[in-house]
């Protein structure tokens, strides 16, 4: 018997979509995370790019608890000498709030060239409108409990 892997054109891959309207930041961060990997495949292979494209729509309307909105800061360097910025959640959301959900996702990646291509398949948009309706995206289940038929 062998152990078959996945090479880089052997799986097909999904659309999906996730509405972030009311999701936490975090859960909903861990669950992209790992379809872009292709952790919830049957085709997993951690060497290889096997994970589906995700499209997130209603980015601004992101949740979080407690006090993240006026405490939690992004940072940014000039790369000159006194060029550090810092940004509240609250003021990100505002400016870019595709950012602070692709930087929650790319978080949750790993650090090398393999997860720099499979965050590009991550696509983050402020509204409801999207330009990947002819790529027929199906809703993502965002729980992993079975349900149970009575």
């Amino acid at each position: 018997m062998k152990t078959l892997s996945a090479k880089s054109g052997t799986v097909e891959r999904q659309w999906w979509i996730v509405d972030a309207d009311g999701q936490n930041l975090g859960r909903l961060a861990t669950v992209i995370a790992e379809t872009l990997r292709g952790k919830r495949s049957p085709w997993y292979t951690p060497h290889a790019d096997t994970g589906d494209f995700v499209v997130v729509v209603n980015a601004e309307k992101i949740a979080v608890t407690g006090k993240k909105r006026e405490e939690k800061r992004y940072y940014r360097h000039s790369g000159y000498p006194g060029g550090i910025k810092s940004r509240t959640l609250a003021e990100q959301l505002e400016r870019g709030p595709e950012e602070v959900l692709r930087m929650a996702v790319r978080g949750m990646l790993p650090k090398n060239r393999l997860a720099r291509k499979q965050l590009l398949k991550l696509k983050v948009y402020a509204g409801t409108e999207h330009p990947h309706e002819a790529q027929n995206p199906q809703p993502l289940r965002l729980t992993r409990t079975a349900e149970v038929t009575a």
